[in-house]
């Protein structure tokens, strides 16, 4: 794979497994604008990710990517080798990018230890002292963002684009968790009593447990991390098998902004090993909260691992987004959009258009737009290659899946508009394909695709759409465009989810609560909320 030169400041590092803490002090201020794709529709998902943490960085280290191929665990805010590796793939050239640690059930226990000693001394912190950490790696993130985006791409194949918008997308949880907590009030009670004062106060909650994904392998990190490390939380996380590098990287970067050690630690392992990690952290009485990103299946298992210990469990698991065109929308928008929140990573997001539903008067020009902007907007190649917007899936299984939900879709009765076959950005690559004519009855329209996909569904009434949008045991997103104010009313209220996009179809953002309902998943990331999930409330009552 190419490695591109990053940046204008040229640095030497030494190249060693221990991803040795680096620090320098050149002078240069960086915008932090994120980099747009050249796709106009493209330019939605990233408005997302545009955010920017500062008027302007300050004088830190600027890494090249190879500097953040670090191989270690990172367990007391030291890099440090255990007994076995494991193989880390770039699914683009389906070459080795190198081997990880390969942590144990003894490694988590080793760090959740590490992180409940750290935990006495992190919770008295101030939220001051623990904005200034979370600000400083904030800033540390945009500073060595083009290196970070690459290695993103490097490990998911996402392209290069849209993963420097993860940067800017994930760097802005840190600073806006950062003055979130300084914000952290408790309450004075109206008192019944005369000689009782009554009050209430958030505390952190303890030792938190993290399991993130490789879809958003920084992102995820920094909104849940972030939010738990600004409530005075110590980590333990346990990042994606696909992608440990980009959770390694953030470690590199948390010594130079100054966290102290232990309070987040970093246990990369392989898929084999993930179950006996994964089981220690829940079943642990020292973790006081978990917080997962992933299968509704795998969700389930860890909600059972926790009971035993009644730890409070954060899950964002699978959706099943409906995305609704009514006949009063602009159907040109509708489309934008729709490109967006579908073909976003090829699919491979939790809250992608899964289900698409046209009203039957504006189904036909829909259709015929939709199928001009995938031909015109859609460009497969290398991920790392500006310009290119379709890279490979994650892995094989995800392009077996993919073929599996076509071939019984087809065989039902849908119609391939565009599409349907193996591209040509790697060995796990499958071209964007339209379907039309799709049923109740067909996979595509009853599981998450997790792939580029786009299942189409006429309906007639408000009615009708909304029985089978909601005819289902996901709830996480959902998406409607229309022009008709009392509609937008009655159907935002009416569609089961935990988050609604109306007329538009990029919504995430560290202010607004993220999370899903029904089998979708329990508390909410992001905002206010998703701090308070790692807080608990100690009620005082005074007797004066």
């Amino acid at each position: 794979m190419a490695l591109r030169k990053v940046g204008h400041l040229s640095l030497k590092f030494a190249r060693h497994s221990s991803c040795a803490h680096t620090r320098s002090f050149q002078s240069r201020r960086l915008s932090t604008h994120s980099l747009a794709p050249p796709q106009s529709i493209y330019s939605l998902s990233h408005n997302l990710t545009s955010h920017c943490t500062s008027n302007s960085v300050r004088r830190y280290t600027s890494y090249k990517m190879e500097s953040f191929l670090c191989n270690q665990a990172f367990i007391n805010g030291k890099f440090q080798s255990v007994s076995e590796t494991f193989p880390v793939l770039n699914p683009f050239t389906d070459k080795k990018l190198g081997d990880v640690a390969n942590c144990t059930a003894s490694d988590a226990v080793q760090a959740i230890e590490v992180a409940a000693e750290a935990f006495k001394t992190w919770k008295k912190t101030t939220p001051k002292e623990r904005a200034t950490v979370l600000r400083k790696w904030s800033e540390l993130m945009i500073k060595n963002k083009q290196a970070l985006a690459e290695l993103i791409t490097a490990e998911n194949g996402k392209p290069v684009a849209e993963s420097i918008g993860e940067i800017n997308y994930a760097a802005y949880f840190f600073e806006w968790c950062a003055e979130e907590a300084k914000r952290t009030y408790g309450k004075t009670i109206p008192t019944p009593f005369p000689n009782k004062r009554l009050m209430s106060i958030k505390q952190p909650i303890g030792v938190t447990g993290m399991i993130t994904p490789w879809n958003f392998p920084s992102a995820m990190i920094t909104r849940k991390a972030g939010a738990a490390i600004a409530a005075g939380c110590t980590v333990v996380l346990k990042p994606s098998e696909d992608t440990p590098y980009s959770a390694l990287a953030l470690a590199k970067l948390s010594l130079e902004a100054g966290l102290p050690p232990g309070v987040l630690n970093i246990l990369p392992c392989s898929r084999e090993n993930t179950p006996a990690v994964g089981q220690v952290i829940c079943e642990s009485p020292k973790v006081a909260a978990i917080s997962f990103t992933g299968s509704t299946a795998t969700g389930k298992i860890l909600l059972k691992q926790s009971a035993n210990t009644v730890k409070k469990v954060l899950l964002e698991l699978g959706g099943l987004a409906p995305f609704i065109v009514f006949e009063s929308a602009d159907v040109e928008n509708a489309v934008k959009h729709a490109m967006a929140c579908k073909f976003r990573y090829m699919g491979q997001t939790c809250v992608c258009a899964n289900r698409i539903f046209v009203q039957e008067s504006v189904h036909d020009e829909f259709v015929s737009k939709f199928v001009a902007a995938m031909k015109k907007e859609l460009k497969m190649g290398d991920p790392m290659v500006n310009g290119n917007t379709f890279g490979p899936l994650i892995n094989e299984k995800a392009v077996l899946k993919v073929e599996d939900q076509l071939a019984d879709a087809v065989k039902l009765g849908a119609k391939i508009e565009v599409g349907g076959k193996r591209g040509q950005a790697g060995k796990s690559s499958f071209e964007p394909t339209l379907l039309t004519n799709v049923t109740s009855e067909m996979k595509c329209f009853n599981f998450e695709t997790f792939g580029p996909i786009a299942s189409i569904r006429k309906f007639k009434t408000e009615e009708e759409v909304l029985a089978l949008a909601n005819d289902t045991r996901s709830g996480l997103a959902g998406y409607f465009f229309s022009n008709d104010v009392s509609q937008c009313f009655r159907v935002a209220e009416e569609i089961e989810v935990g988050m609604i996009g109306i007329n538009e179809g990029i919504f995430s953002t560290a202010e607004a609560p993220f999370g899903g309902v029904k089998e979708s998943g329990l508390g909410r990331e992001g905002s206010s909320d998703g701090l308070d999930e790692f807080m608990e409330i100690k009620y005082m009552c005074w007797a004066v």
